[in-house]
């Protein structure tokens, strides 16, 4: 065995040996895996092996994509055989809801490379004459899904590392990870310790035990899951070609041809979490006991759906453990706060998405980043808010919502609140309709009063659109006043705290008392972050973007603190809170709540003050994202009532109202701002997005970053974002539909809906410059229908922004 090593990946399931693959696969020879039984001996082994597309996010649904597609190069290189069976697959619609999101996610495939289509229930029949289609309107037929052999895909990946040089140690449990001062880790097993420059951690049902071992918890929790194997049935061995695989989300079902029978898996609602208290190290290639009770009622709609099951026997039952995350995606990437420890664990369909994981990881651990977006997979998008008992509770529900429809406006219940802030009781007794995010909750909108607070889910305009359209109106003819605890806020402080952010920023920074915007990138010029960054005094500074992004961007902050200590920064984000007023009446209303100047000359847009506001000493900063004239009025989070009190009395007869951050979205479209995670995200450049306006491409700094930036802006980009106004009857864009010009896919949308105040549908998304010009129309397709859409380049309010700056 080896005392030194490049990388140490602990976990020989799937996910273990696509990282130890693709590693090698990247160049990285010196690396090793370390299985504390044999290859599969965790879920892996027990998988029934189905594989599939279908993903409400794109990029996970394109690696999923690729995974599919590796397993023919991984038969040739290995020599191993996958088992693979390409017999496409059916998920069954029996409402129109179902149906809405089935086409929605149809339309996505069209710029993805994905060949799917949406069939009627003859096509269902005749490619699946066991499917009885009473109640069936419709299904998406994808021909990549299918299966495999669990066990021989696993040693294929495995086989292929060790042709490029990978070391595999079998029978060889990890007893303790110890850090080094140099970021290295001593991997102490049974066998003997190895030093390892990186650790992974892709233990599976062990991962929670390996983080502890590190140090951490990560938000993941194994729950049982049952399928059924069949005898022999006529209906299904008795045809020419195997049949496809459905997935039947109304019986809580999926179902696959088995040699001359059929295997059906069930996610029930009476679904049990498994090994609350730890994963036992001696746990391995047993199962769980049968437990049919729990799924006898999707059972019994299964014989009604596949009705050659009801007098099919059993041959066996399967109940073993499969690992989850809160949100059902993989925890993939650099564990915050630790040096060099990796995550590629919490993937529970292993063998749709343990290439993508596999190959994500080895393109961030060898070149530095992802070559994709990877968010919605990424182990930072969970904070230290995920609790034990919230994770377990979390995982929970999305195991119930294995195959329920995603709804873009939906609030899922569990969980809530968790987090709260001290305005949290005075929005409830307004009946406040709130959402949350990374743990905390927010307000989404006001209902009517005598309205029960709460938005249906829709793909469509939903019963909130008109309240909506209210705090809007108010907003731009009055004064609204918001929360502004949804950022991640953080002080910058210290000798090297300019020279630090002018190095981590690749925009402009301000003078002290003003206020500038940056973007902050990868070293491949990629956006990894939009900050609006305020300088407070010499060597002080805060710092502010996406609430949700805050694990994410410490931990890049940390990665790139200088060693001598010259930086300080800290996580203020629940500390340091308030309220944005917005509006025409907003400067009167602040004015009226402090003695200091608030004049425009006084403190003019993207400025900022030190000032009392009521009984508080407040940080007030002249910016708003309503894009009308605005301030944020910053406290600590104890006097935010007090501050509170203040504003509602200052606005006394000024048409204050309360708004929630469905306004707050939809006048951010009218004045064509992005939003991160949307227009602003890893996918994208910032001169693709129109940020390199805010790039300070000639200052002195090397910023991170710098030189791909200026390659960019020498070479120029085949696409741009581009701002539409769309001819939408009763449903809006929502992110990531198909923009057509002459019958042929051309862009795609990143984000959309209703700008209330100037009464139009907007959407936000992607051209390419041949096609981009003042009115050129094209046609947005919004559940299946292609609407007509106009391109413009002014904001549709306040286009000078006279308003926002007056």
């Amino acid at each position: 065995m080896k005392t030194h090593v490049e990388v140490a990946v602990i976990g020989g399931g799937v996910v273990g040996c696509s990282v130890l693959y693709h590693l090698t696969k990247l160049g990285c020879r010196d690396v090793v895996l370390i299985e504390r039984s044999e290859l599969t001996s965790g879920s892996t082994w027990h998988a029934a092996g189905g594989f599939h597309t279908l993903n409400a996010d794109t990029n996970m649904a394109a690696l999923q994509g690729y995974t599919i597609r590796l397993y023919k190069e991984l038969e040739e290189i290995s020599g191993q055989s996958c088992g693979l069976h390409h017999v496409g697959g059916l998920t069954l619609a029996t409402t129109p809801e179902r149906l809405d999101y089935l086409v929605s996610e149809r339309a996505k495939h069209r710029y993805m490379g994905l060949d799917t289509e949406i069939v009627g229930p003859d096509e269902i029949r005749k490619l699946s004459p066991i499917i009885n289609t009473d109640g069936v309107i419709g299904a998406l037929y994808d021909p990549l899904d299918g299966h495999l052999d669990p066990s021989g895909t696993t040693h294929a990946y495995a086989r292929a590392a060790r042709l490029q040089g990978a070391e595999i140690y079998l029978r060889n449990k990890v007893l303790e990870l110890i850090p080094q001062t140099d970021g290295s880790w001593e991997v102490v097993t049974e066998q003997g310790t190895i030093r390892a420059e990186h650790v992974v951690n892709a233990a599976g049902l062990w991962a929670r035990e390996v983080g502890a071992m590190a140090g951490v918890f990560l938000p993941l929790h194994p729950m049982e899951h049952q399928y059924l194997v069949t005898e022999d049935i006529p209906e299904v061995y008795e045809r020419a070609h195997e049949l496809p695989h459905a997935m039947d989300p109304t019986g809580e079902s999926y179902l696959r041809q088995e040699g001359r029978g059929l295997v059906i898996g069930i996610y029930e609602q009476a679904c049990d979490p498994w090994a609350v208290d730890g994963t036992p190290w001696d746990f391995g290639h047993e199962l769980l006991p049968d437990k049919l009770d729990r799924i006898a009622e999707p059972l019994e709609y299964a014989f009604m759906r596949y009705p050659c099951l009801a007098t099919a026997g059993i041959k066996r039952v399967i109940n073993g453990p499969f690992t989850f995350a809160p949100d059902g995606n993989p925890l993939v990437g650099p564990v915050p706060g630790l040096r060099n420890f990796w995550s590629a664990c919490g993937v529970m369909a292993g063998f749709s998405q343990g290439g993508g994981v596999g190959l994500t990881l080895a393109e961030w651990l060898v070149e530095g980043e992802p070559s994709r977006d990877v968010f919605a997979m990424d182990v930072a998008r969970f904070g230290s808010y995920c609790t034990r008992v919230y994770t377990r509770e979390k995982v929970r529900e999305n195991y119930q919502r294995r195959f329920a429809v995603s709804y873009p406006n939906e609030e899922l219940p569990v969980g809530r609140p968790l987090n709260t802030t001290p305005a949290y009781p005075i929005w409830r007794d307004q009946n406040a309709v709130f959402g949350q995010g990374f743990g905390l909750e927010h307000v989404n909108y006001f209902a009517p009063e005598g309205q029960e607070p709460f938005e249906v889910p829709s793909f469509r305009r939903s019963n909130a659109f008109d309240t909506v359209g209210e705090e809007c109106r108010a907003v731009r003819t009055a004064v609204g006043i918001n929360e502004i605890h949804n950022f991640g806020k953080y002080l910058v402080s210290g000798p090297g705290a300019q020279a630090w952010l002018d190095r981590v920023m690749a925009g402009r920074l301000p003078k002290t008392g003003r206020i500038s915007l940056s973007p902050m990138l990868s070293p491949k010029g990629k956006l990894i972050g939009d900050f609006t960054i305020s300088k407070l005094g010499e060597g002080r500074f805060q710092v502010t973007a996406s609430y949700a992004a805050q694990a994410y961007h410490m931990r890049w902050f940390e990665q790139h603190l200088p060693a001598d200590g010259s930086v300080r920064i800290e996580n203020v984000s629940l500390n340091r809170i308030g309220f944005q007023i917005a509006g025409p009446n907003s400067r009167e209303l602040l004015s009226r709540a402090t003695r200091a100047d608030v004049s425009n000359s006084a403190l003019p847009f993207m400025s900022l003050a030190e000032i009392e506001v009521g009984i508080c000493d407040a940080l007030v900063q002249r910016v708003t994202y309503t894009g009308d004239l605005g301030y944020e009025i910053y406290v600590p989070a104890a006097q935010q009532q007090a501050l509170y009190e203040a504003l509602i009395a200052a606005g006394e007869g000024l048409g204050l109202r309360p708004f929630g951050m469905r306004a707050m979205m939809s006048l951010r479209l009218e004045k064509s701002f992005g939003s991160w995670m949307n227009e602003f995200k890893p996918d994208y450049t910032p001169l693709e997005t129109g940020l390199d306006r805010f790039i300070s491409y000639n200052k002195d700094a090397d910023f991170i970053g710098k030189a791909a930036a200026l390659a960019e802006k020498a070479s120029g980009t085949a696409r741009r974002l581009c701002s539409f106004v769309v001819e939408a009857s009763d449903a809006d864009v929502w992110g990531y539909e198909p923009i057509w010009k002459d019958d042929t896919v051309v862009g795609f949308v990143t984000s959309g809906g209703f700008a209330h105040f100037v009464g139009k549908s907007v959407a936000f998304g992607f051209l390419p410059n041949e096609l981009i010009s003042e009115g050129q129309t094209v046609e947005i397709e919004i559940l299946g229908a292609r609407c007509p859409a106009r391109l413009y380049s002014q904001p549709l309010f306040d286009p000078k922004a006279e308003r926002m700056r007056g």
